[in-house]
């Protein structure tokens, strides 16, 4: 297994097997691309200069400087992947050039209780999948009863739906109670914010990689040329299951 020259204990998140990609800034810096490794941060736009592959050596300082992974993920696989190989050994312990030099060190590692986090990509649209048969199960039994919780075709394709990406936040972000019409029994409905919360923890793509034409298909054998990596989500909706007394309606 590979070893790094930065130092982190053995239940680290982050140890060189997991470089996450990210976005972070400095206290009256500007926010750019960085990757975790144990507790600190690598600054990739100040080792951009490192990166001497052929596909990144002309867009490395362009892309790694950017406000977001967006940049980055409109590439395709083959920068990613010379660019993850690229991390890889410049933290490797082994690797003189990153560990051997002291002032670029101090520069591009960053201990993450100094940085701030940012949204790492921009959001422009997103697709929800029930992807749990037990969660799709649920959700039938609220609107269809128990013996159609699922729709026949469940089980041969995924079934997703459009989400709102405007409502994507980071993590820490206060999360505001959604508002909306409840009725009460035979009264008229009410404006006001839903009694319940629905969550879910889910896991998240980010889709990049070479751009298709509309109606073009994107064949499952060829999905790992797109999908550029994965993070855990928390998926926070207020609850419009169907009750005896109320009903959320939005």
């Amino acid at each position: 297994m590979a070893s790094s020259f930065v130092q982190y204990g053995p239940e680290s998140d982050f140890p060189i097997q997991n470089l996450p990609f990210g976005i972070f800034s400095t206290p009256g810096g500007n926010a750019h691309v960085g990757v975790a490794i144990g507790e600190y941060v690598l600054d990739l736009l100040a080792i951009a200069h490192l990166f001497d592959g052929p596909l990144l050596k002309d867009v490395a300082a362009s892309v790694f400087g950017k406000p977001s992974l967006n940049a980055f993920m409109g590439l395709e696989r083959p920068h990613w992947v010379e660019a993850r190989k690229t991390i890889t050994k410049l933290l490797s312990a082994d690797e003189p050039t990153l560990r051997d030099n002291a002032e670029l060190r101090a520069k591009a590692l960053i201990p993450l209780s100094s940085v701030t986090l940012h949204l790492p990509a921009e959001i422009g649209d997103y697709t929800d999948f029930y992807s749990s048969k037990e969660h799709a199960s649920n959700v039938g039994i609220m609107f269809r009863g128990k013996d159609n919780a699922l729709m026949p075709n469940w089980l041969h394709l995924p079934v997703g739906y459009h989400g709102r990406s405007s409502s994507i936040v980071v993590s820490g972000t206060p999360i505001t109670r959604p508002c909306g019409q409840l009725k009460y029994g035979e009264a008229p409905p009410v404006y006001g914010a839903t009694k319940e919360f629905d969550f879910e923890l889910e896991t998240a793509f980010f889709v990049g990689g070479k751009a298709t034409q509309l109606g073009e298909p994107i064949n499952i054998k060829n999905a790992k040329e797109h999908i550029f990596g994965m993070v855990v989500m928390n998926d926070w909706s207020g609850n419009k299951k169907k009750r005896e007394k109320e009903e959320d309606k939005y």
